[in-house]
């Protein structure tokens, strides 16, 4: 699951835009017997067939694999490819229809990132450059500050740029309310020649960034609040000149998707489901994401011996896996994959189902939450999300499981697929955030710790996951690509 590094135009937002291009399935009324379609053949005998003694085999194959290529398996290294080599031919040999996706992605790398304050005493400022800024010319960008207008949503369109004011300065602009991309444009297109964004809370410089060298404009960096507070003040009572120096290397590198589907099946109702499956650089990322993309495998691979054990005949609909790369870079992988797709394609999704961090080792079990039932963050999923929410809690519940909602907040690759009016679903046990006492009564574990304290970390590895938890969602992948391969009338499909 990719950190958050800046605020994302809102889910809702984007599926409005994509309203009139893509047509979502009808929203059915929000009824038990709607939501709970009768339990099949195939959904009960993959829950049986699919362990967590099955699924165990890959991620000590992704753990093997990091640790024979630097200890991590991140987009574009050789643990990366030798981690969809081994997805790719795994499904190949179980008779799936299988096709890597290659795209190209960039790293970052800085080299210098320093801002002072010029005068009689010159006094440096912690500096955190942006992610695939542009560079400063050597010697760097020496200019006056200009502050942009501090609201409700400061720097994020031209009204807070006054006319003139800005040109061939450096716009100084809080963080909050929109893109670090949105607040870098306004500033550039009144002229300014670099940007510093000024934090809103803590005692950190602004660690923001880009999704690839293409958006960065101008020169962009982050301070912390207290200096940019600072700054605003000075700024209203005279000039300020700073020197902002930056110096980043912007290195391309080449990634891949893997995607597997059934041979049969319903092409126009597809049920789709996905993990990621690079992890960061600092680790294996066995939880984060070792353990959605080996829980897709196995299921994957049960789907097919089901097939082979009734003479060939497939489920009534196609079923798509997919193990996207870069996610933690900004969902690029699925981005890309989304993006590529006509029309007629994205409507042929019936729905997205999405595993990312299965096996947390303070785990809570955490069911996205279509319906926005919890009123939390960015709303309700495309129509048919809500019945995807009733279909695992539903199944939690029979099961004996606690269970709690999750908010679509776009950290994963639910995100370009709701953007574009499919409804979405999934499960997640929990990443940086920090387990309350009220949760440590109903689950277990730490109250006080975070989900997993080896969040994209090096810690990350075979030794530190949940089993429980791993088991308990590979039963809810397996329910639910079982039902929903056989049955889409509570999606109305």
């Amino acid at each position: 699951m990719r950190a958050i590094r800046h605020r994302r135009r809102s889910i809702p937002a984007l599926a409005a835009l994509a309203a009139t291009a893509v047509a979502a399935p009808v929203l059915l009324a929000a009824t038990p017997a709607a939501a709970h379609p009768r339990e099949g053949r195939l959904a009960r005998e993959l829950v049986t067939d699919v362990t967590a003694r099955g699924a165990y085999r890959h991620l000590a194959k992704f753990q093997q694999i990091a640790d024979a290529n630097g200890g991590n398996r991140a987009a574009g290294t050789p643990g990366h490819a030798a981690s969809a080599a081994y997805v790719h031919d795994t499904l190949k040999k179980a008779g799936y229809q299988v096709a890597y996706q290659d795209f190209d992605v960039f790293e970052a790398h800085t080299r210098t990132e320093r801002a002072t304050v010029l005068g009689a005493a010159p006094r440096e400022l912690p500096t955190a450059a942006f992610t695939f800024t542009p560079s400063t010319p050597a010697g760097g960008l020496t200019a006056p500050l200009a502050l942009a207008r501090v609201d409700e949503t400061p720097g994020c369109d031209a009204a807070d740029y006054p006319a003139g004011a800005f040109t061939g300065k450096i716009a100084l602009v809080k963080r909050g309310a929109c893109t670090f991309v949105e607040k870098q444009k306004a500033a550039a297109a009144a002229g300014a020649a670099g940007v510093i964004v000024y934090n809103h809370s803590g005692t950190t410089p602004v660690r923001g960034g880009f999704s690839s060298p293409a958006e960065g404009v101008i020169p962009s960096a982050g301070i912390t609040l207290a200096d940019g507070e600072a700054l605003a003040a000075a700024v209203a009572g005279g000039e300020v000149t700073v020197r902002l120096e930056l110096d980043q290397e912007h290195v391309k590198r080449t990634t891949r998707n893997v995607i597997a589907e059934t041979k049969g099946g319903r092409s126009d109702r597809v049920v789709t489901v996905g993990a990621h499956l690079d992890s960061v650089p600092e680790g294996p990322g066995i939880n984060d994401n070792g353990s959605g993309s080996a829980g897709l495998l196995e299921v994957a691979l049960q789907l097919a011996r089901e097939g082979a054990n009734t003479k060939g005949k497939g489920p009534a609909n196609k079923v798509r896996f997919a193990w996207w790369s870069a996610e933690e870079l900004g969902l690029l992988g699925s981005e890309h994959y989304v993006a590529q797709l006509s029309a007629r394609q994205k409507k042929d999704i019936a729905l997205y189902l999405n595993f990312d961090m299965i096996a947390s080792p303070n785990p809570v079990q955490f069911v996205y939450d279509g319906d926005d039932s919890d009123r939390t963050g960015e709303g309700a999923g495309p129509a048919g999300s809500a019945q995807i929410e009733a279909l695992i809690n539903g199944f939690l519940d029979k099961k004996g499981k606690p269970h709690e909602g999750s908010d679509f907040d776009g950290r994963s690759d639910y995100g370009p697929f709701i953007a574009n009016g499919i409804p979405a679903g999934g499960t997640f046990t929990g990443a940086e955030g920090v387990k309350t006492a009220e949760q440590a009564l109903r689950y277990g574990g730490t109250a006080g710790a975070p989900y997993d304290p080896n969040y994209h970390g090096a810690g990350d590895t075979l030794k530190n996951l949940d089993l429980k938890a791993f088991d308990t969602n590979l039963d809810v992948i397996a329910h639910a690509v079982g039902t929903y391969a056989q049955d889409l009338s509570s999606l109305g499909r």
